[in-house]
């Protein structure tokens, strides 16, 4: 079994916990609109844009390199969690598993944060730790922030 392992972080936020959530669970398509130096587009493959189990294609840049990422997505309204589950792209090519929460936690009135979870396990074990890939969604959650107060 080749090594694996989980990536915890919490990224403050500004606002509210659930207009977070809001624009992470149903709103995917603004984001090359918001952070387009991260995300340069996000289409449905499969199922629809809020919907449990839809399948999307993310266009991104991770490290300066143009990549793509097909993931199918887990809605958690009880905790206001969104799951993306990897299934294709170029992480997928020294993964096995890839799997990004994140979590809107309103801890007080002032205090939110975006709890982000990585786990992952990789296809062997000459295959580099993803921490390139925790720094990207650590740094997409945060430069959400701004955007999601404008919203």
């Amino acid at each position: 079994m080749a090594t694996s392992g989980t990536y915890v972080t919490e990224v403050p936020l500004k606002g509210s916990a659930e207009k977070h959530y809001k624009r992470w669970r149903n709103e995917n398509h603004l984001f090359p609109d918001a952070i387009g130096h991260h995300i340069q587009g996000v289409t449905v493959h499969d199922g629809e844009w809020d919907s449990h189990g839809a399948i999307k294609i993310w266009n991104y840049t991770c490290d300066g390199k143009p990549e793509v990422f097909k993931e199918r997505r887990e809605i958690d309204d009880e905790n206001m969690a969104v799951t993306f589950r990897g299934l294709e792209g170029h992480v997928m090519e020294t993964l096995k598993v890839y799997d990004v929460i994140f979590q809107f936690i309103q801890k007080s009135p002032e205090d939110i944060v975006c709890k982000v979870t990585m786990i992952w396990e990789k296809q062997t074990d000459d295959s580099p730790e993803p921490i390139n890939y925790m720094k990207f969604v650590k740094s997409m959650a945060a430069d959400m922030d701004n955007h999601v107060l404008e919203a």
